[in-house]
């Protein structure tokens, strides 16, 4: 059925659709890769200590905690910042602080440098995690929102992957530095195309009054605008995280950041301790990177396919369904069934946990309209990323505390059932002012018009 919330779109506003999300998905590739490639390099480091000095085990932790701090600090500042500045500055910006700060990371030679540098690395990070989803769903129809959500967020484990493959080509010694090298290339590469293809979202400048330069860029755009009900004298809207704390969004904003921990304890404390469960339940260390491909790869086919059923029964239920199926998994893999089958479960996992994140952060970024979007997004990810800190902490406490991986699994399990819970929580999305109509955004040639339905 050809309704107006499923017409074909403006072709100015596909092109520009392809344009943000391949910037943004590539710019979630650098992200994930960043976020892993320290753990690719802590067994160099500690063996040498001509490096950054000489480490423990319990400094090289610490170090690897310093990026999750300041992706949570990062994606905070976004919050309070980008519902205010723009998408646009605030992904620039993000950009080309992680870049340099990874770069610089390439050359350091102190420890106190390095984790200064990680935790730098790590503000510019979550800057750009908590925009992404903002910017995809006020460029990105409704119908399809989930979907390009996760092509964008899915580059995250993706990045991972990449990083795991090219530490294999990574000689010792001073080869590291050449990794940390490569995840400054968005400065030269990833930069100049943004600058001159990544449009303001014309949304946000129509939700901040600017509404002579909205109609501009929705025109050269094709991004169909909503209509507004002109502001009282005087009036006032909360913009921000100001606007998370109303009664209209407060109860779901805690829902979604509980979710977002969920998801995130789930997906840190498996990339980091799964090989050595695995190891712990008889599989040799060649099997660990085999794991990890596994559970990422997983992660990027599953979360794309359950996007696609998020866009026609809702994201609530379907992110519901796959934390269950994370939980369903983690207590059959300690059961000792064969080779293919663990696999098998291993990618099951990765979709009911790191997939699930991904489609926690496409219905995060749709939950909330365009005043409130960077904030309610940053939330996500910047409390969220609690469960991310804590997610590799659990898992040492538990293999310190002699636990089988039979209970370390069941305790992740217990985790997942927790988010699901949390999930059915979460109330219906709040009704739209009854002003979000769709309007036509007049096209290039006279008479030319392209009315497409934009509820947010």
């Amino acid at each position: 059925m050809n309704t107006p919330q499923h017409r074909a779109l403006d072709p100015r506003h596909r092109a520009t659709l392809r344009w943000v999300v391949a910037i943004t998905a590539v710019t979630l590739v650098f992200d994930g890769y960043d976020l892993v490639v320290y753990g690719t390099v802590v067994p160099v480091l500690l063996r040498d200590p001509s490096q950054i000095g000489a480490l423990t085990p319990a400094q090289a932790g610490a170090l690897g905690s310093y990026a999750l701090i300041g992706v949570m600090v990062g994606a905070l500042i976004a919050g309070a910042v980008g519902d205010h500045v723009g998408r646009r500055r605030v992904m620039l910006a993000g950009i080309a602080w992680f870049s340099i700060a990874m770069g610089l990371g390439a050359f350091a030679t102190d420890m106190t440098v390095f984790g200064s540098l990680r935790f730098l690395t790590g503000v510019g990070v979550g800057a750009l995690v908590a925009t992404a989803g903002a910017l995809i769903a006020e460029f990105a129809p409704p119908h399809r929102r989930n979907v390009y959500n996760a092509i964008v967020y899915s580059g995250v484990p993706a990045g991972g992957v990449l990083a795991a493959l090219l530490a294999l080509l990574a000689s010792d010694g001073d080869g590291w530095r050449l990794l940390f090298l490569f995840g400054a290339a968005p400065l030269v590469l990833l930069l100049p195309v943004t600058v001159l293809r990544l449009p303001e979202s014309p949304k946000w400048l129509l939700a901040r009054g600017n509404v002579v330069r909205a109609r501009q860029v929705a025109e050269r755009t094709g991004v169909p605008l909503p209509e507004t009900a002109p502001r009282e004298p005087g009036e006032k809207t909360k913009v921000g995280f100001a606007a998370l704390a109303t009664r209209r969004y407060a109860p779901a904003t805690l829902l979604l950041g509980l979710m977002s921990c969920s998801g995130l304890l789930l997906t840190y404390a498996l990339n980091t301790w799964l090989p050595e469960i695995m190891g712990q339940s008889g599989f040799g260390k060649s099997y660990a990177l085999l794991f990890l491909l596994t559970l990422n790869g997983g992660a990027i086919v599953g979360g794309l396919i359950a996007s696609r059923s998020a866009d026609g029964l809702g994201p609530r239920r379907v992110i519901a369904t796959t934390f269950a199926l994370a939980a369903a998994a983690l207590c059959l893999l300690p059961l000792g069934l064969s080779l293919g089958i663990l696999l098998a479960l291993v990618a099951v996992a990765g979709v009911g946990t790191i997939g699930t994140q991904v489609l926690i952060y496409g219905f995060v970024s749709t939950y909330y309209d365009t005043a409130a979007r960077a904030a309610g997004v940053a939330w996500c990810a910047g409390f969220g990323r609690l469960g991310g800190i804590g997610g590799p902490l659990v898992g040492g406490a538990l293999m310190g505390a002699g636990l089988s991986p039979r209970g370390a699994f069941y305790v992740f399990a217990g985790v997942a059932v927790l988010g699901t819970l949390v999930t059915c929580l979460v109330p219906r999305r709040a009704a739209e002012p009854a002003s979000a109509e769709a309007v036509s955004v007049p096209g290039p040639l006279a008479g030319g018009g392209a009315s497409v339905l934009a509820h947010e």
